[in-house]
């Protein structure tokens, strides 16, 4: 399977609290909800779109949380079947049990039994939000598309995707687009490590 990274970010890279003001609170962050504004229906279909790729899901322990909160009880919704019934793989050191079948919880050395889990025949392995387990997953080479929802807003606080001390890595954008309300919608390709240079040095 492909390992897809799906993130909604602010222009300053943030990742946390996108959905609302209660969504993730920790570290006394206290501007959540900063992507609501701009959520529309073009990229509701896109989002929908993305889904009928997936094969399995991969979630941090908190964004499992909250998925498994709230899409069980959205039965109409047209995402909730492939959620409810796609593999779905939880990365957590302190969960005992995992309600929201079919659910396996991933805890030790998480990376390698992603690596694993890649080998899997399929499609998209699709990590949704979930960006601490992001991280330790670009930190391990194992991305290898990230879909990255840009909104036109600075938070100016808050955990963000891509940190200092990240090791270098090279993408290839192999689709954007915008919607209506805003939003930069751009796909990257893992290319490896990247070549440094000067500017101008080829002109």
């Amino acid at each position: 399977m492909k390992l897809v990274l799906q993130e909604f970010l602010s222009l300053d890279g943030v990742y946390q609290g996108p959905g609302s003001p209660d969504e993730d609170a920790s570290d006394g962050f206290a501007r959540g909800g900063w992507f609501v504004p701009y959520a529309d229906e073009a990229m509701e279909r896109l989002a929908s779109t993305w889904l009928g790729t997936a094969d399995a899901f991969l979630f941090g322990g908190r964004t499992y949380m909250n998925f498994a909160r709230d899409w069980p009880k959205r039965a109409n919704h047209p995402a909730a079947e492939i959620l409810d019934g796609l593999p779905k793989y939880v990365a957590s050191d302190s969960l005992a049990t995992a309600d929201w079948n079919p659910t396996t919880i991933l805890s030790g050395d998480v990376t390698a039994q992603v690596a694993e889990l890649k080998q899997q025949p399929g499609r998209d392995l699709q990590v949704h939000g979930s960006g601490r387990l992001a991280h330790s997953l670009l930190q391990a080479s194992l991305v290898d598309e990230l879909r990255l929802v840009i909104a036109p807003v600075i938070v100016g606080t808050g955990r963000r995707l891509f940190q200092d001390g990240a090791p270098p890595a090279g993408l290839q954008l192999v689709d954007h687009q915008s919607t209506p309300g805003g939003l930069a919608v751009h796909t990257y390709r893992a290319t490896g490590i990247p070549k440094f240079g000067t500017y101008g040095a080829n002109a």
